[in-house]
């Protein structure tokens, strides 16, 4: 039932990708902050899939139909495994006394399953075999936390999905790039929400955060304030936004 409300919505959503967001202080930022790396990890934590950095335009009509099932796995296994991350890195930041941030954590955690579902529904309809994954990452302090946070979201943003949307336009499968947009545009979010809190714990400033979040349920975009009435990406009613604000 989950994975036909959201085809249904995505289908009725596909005219409204292209508009720019209207919520996000970095949607119109060329410059992301590349991700932190070490030799073994290039990609913030996210599986690469076999077609990335293979422009979308030198590919076989065959080979972008491909690529589009890799990254659609790729990013479901990226997803899923952020959002054990952050839930317990919310739970971390608890253990130390930042209410806030572990309000945050939680929330973005929710957020990401919601992109999860999203690109699992994906690969459903396509008839695509869903792989079961096992989320690895390792928890630190909540000061590295937020750091390898926004190293991950800088990836996202950078890289992965504007890679996967140009290659799924390519292979004119427009579920998969709304899965992928809807991602994309909300990963901006949560990398300017990161920063604002990793700023607020290093000035010692907590009480700037916010102390409610609200998520949109069908693409994960995330709201420190009172919404819109309609979601500035998926234009979900704000009716249907879940608040979050106790851990």
């Amino acid at each position: 039932m989950r994975s036909n409300t959201f085809l249904l919505m995505l289908l009725v959503a596909v005219a409204w990708v292209w508009l720019p967001s209207c919520n996000s202080s970095t949607d119109n930022n060329p410059t992301f902050k590349a991700p932190e790396t070490t030799e073994s990890d290039t990609s913030g934590g996210y599986e690469k899939s076999a077609k990335e950095g293979e422009a979308s335009d030198q590919m076989s009509d065959k080979n972008v139909a491909t690529a589009t099932v890799a990254n659609l796995i790729a990013a479901y296994t990226g997803e899923t495994t952020a959002s054990a991350k952050y839930a317990a890195y919310s739970k971390k930041a608890q253990e130390e006394g930042f209410t806030q941030i572990a309000l945050l954590f939680k929330t973005t955690s929710m957020s990401e399953k919601v992109h999860a579902d999203n690109h699992r529904a994906v690969l459903e309809d396509m008839g695509e075999a869903v792989p079961e994954v096992k989320p690895q990452y390792s928890v630190k302090t909540t000061a590295e936390n937020l750091t390898d946070a926004i190293s991950g979201e800088s990836y996202e943003i950078s890289t992965m999905y504007p890679e996967f949307i140009a290659i799924a336009d390519k292979a004119d499968n427009q579920l998969a790039r709304t899965s992928f947009n809807y991602a994309y545009r909300t990963e901006q979010r949560h990398k300017a929400l990161y920063e604002k809190a990793q700023t607020a714990l290093q000035a010692k400033q907590l009480n700037t955060l916010s102390s409610v979040y609200y998520m949109c349920p069908t693409c994960g975009n995330t709201y420190d304030s009172t919404p819109p009435k309609r979601c500035r990406i998926s234009m979900t009613s704000s009716d249907l936004f879940i608040k979050i604000n106790a851990l």
